[in-house]
């Protein structure tokens, strides 16, 4: 009978310690939720591809974001709350980005999503996050379309598209004197959108496009289309996809005897580049939306604790995520202190990233226009002199 009694007594403690525990951890509609020390928390999500083809630039992102965070936690500290890292990979797939995006709008501790990389998987996605009204900053999609649906939600702080694509155009007649233009594009929103602006450009400075072929994404053998290539013999090829087919497309030229300066866009703009293509990257240019974060002292500082941190060099979208976490940090912050030190509802935060004007940051200065564009974002041309990650910066456009 003790042992019964005893038993019976620990069965209800137990009940009584599980209700006050969900008690403690209940979200709440403010979009915070306490911790089991009694602290409130407050998530921003990060959406990349962490596996795949894309996993480096993804993950960039995320330790770009993650390295933020982790630097604003002590002023969070003091205003009552922890921040929370919650990371998801959309694997460079639409489906698998709305997948997530709708897991991230059901979660109301989540106020914020930094991402997307891939312009095919933020445009999707963030239909999801207007419906939730949760701010998103992309340090990454240039593709048009990204900001020209005008949602609410959708912020990013690198060049469109129709920037990026005419400033390779440019560089390419130009300073280069290409005249004779060969244009393939992976299909994609983000690939196939910036052949089409580089190829109007191009078109419009002068230019002939000799051929403009398509590729399918995953694709490891692009031999058909670099025999139309050689049979069109360009003096320059434009590439619009990203560096995992890029790498390839440049090493199989070399080896077919095709010499033209290959040039791509941002997406080339990673250490998988030279380890896909090796020594024939050299001479291969891209164009970016990101800057070489090392060429001032406060960012080669920067880049050097980045490297102590994660062990491994920054990429391009590296200092990007960091900028695009720490505007979202400062709109949350400043929604906090607006609310008397409460955390308000996701609208007030999406109103509060899009009102972002000269924020100061690591890559660049913010300021969001009324359809989420940073009025600050700039084009740069690299060139691979070597067989070495990143390429040298060669030219700097702003608009």
């Amino acid at each position: 009978m003790k042992v019964k009694g005893l038993a019976a007594m620990v069965f209800v403690l137990a009940l009584v310690t599980a209700g006050c525990g969900n008690k403690e951890t209940a979200s709440g509609s403010s979009g915070s939720s306490n911790s089991g020390s009694g602290g409130k928390v407050i998530k921003i999500a990060t959406q990349s591809p962490l596996s795949g083809g894309s996993s480096i630039q993804g993950e960039a992102i995320k330790l770009g974001a993650q390295m933020s965070m982790e630097d604003h936690k002590e002023e969070f500290a003091k205003l009552g709350y922890s921040l929370e890292l919650v990371p998801y990979d959309d694997q460079g797939d639409a489906k698998k980005g709305v997948a997530n995006a709708e897991q991230i709008g059901a979660d109301q501790s989540i106020v914020g999503v930094i991402g997307h990389l891939n312009s095919g998987v933020t445009i999707p996605s963030s239909v999801v996050y207007e419906k939730y009204n949760i701010a998103m900053i992309s340090p990454a999609s240039t593709a048009t379309e990204v900001t020209d649906r005008k949602l609410k939600v959708v912020n990013r702080v690198v060049a469109r598209d129709d920037f990026q694509g005419p400033a390779a155009a440019e560089y390419a007649i130009k300073t280069l004197g290409a005249k004779n233009i060969f244009v393939i594009q992976d299909k994609t929103a983000y690939g196939q959108g910036l052949a089409d602006a580089f190829r109007t450009a191009a078109e419009q400075a002068g230019a002939t496009i000799s051929g403009y072929e398509g590729i399918t994404v995953g694709e490891k053998d692009f031999n058909g289309v670099l025999n139309i290539v050689q049979s069109k013999n360009p003096d320059f090829i434009f590439f619009g996809g990203m560096y995992a087919e890029g790498g390839l497309i440049v090493k199989q030229a070399r080896d077919k005897g095709i010499t033209a300066p290959v040039m791509g866009g941002d997406a080339l703009d990673s250490s998988g580049m030279v380890d896909i293509a090796k020594d024939d990257i050299v001479g291969t240019l891209y164009s970016s939306v990101s800057t070489d974060i090392t060429k001032t002292d406060p960012g080669k500082k920067w880049a050097d604790q980045y490297e102590q941190k994660f062990g491994k060099k920054p990429e391009g979208y590296s200092a990007y995520a960091y900028d695009s976490m720490s505007v979202m940090l400062e709109a949350v912050k400043k929604s906090i202190e607006d609310n008397g030190g409460q955390l308000p509802a996701r609208e007030k935060i999406r109103d509060a990233v899009r009102a972002t004007k000269d924020f100061e940051g690591v890559a660049t200065k913010v300021s969001f226009d009324d359809i989420g564009d940073n009025s600050y974002a700039k084009v740069f041309i690299y060139k691979f002199e070597a067989a070495s990650y990143p390429g040298s910066m060669v030219s700097e456009v702003s608009k």
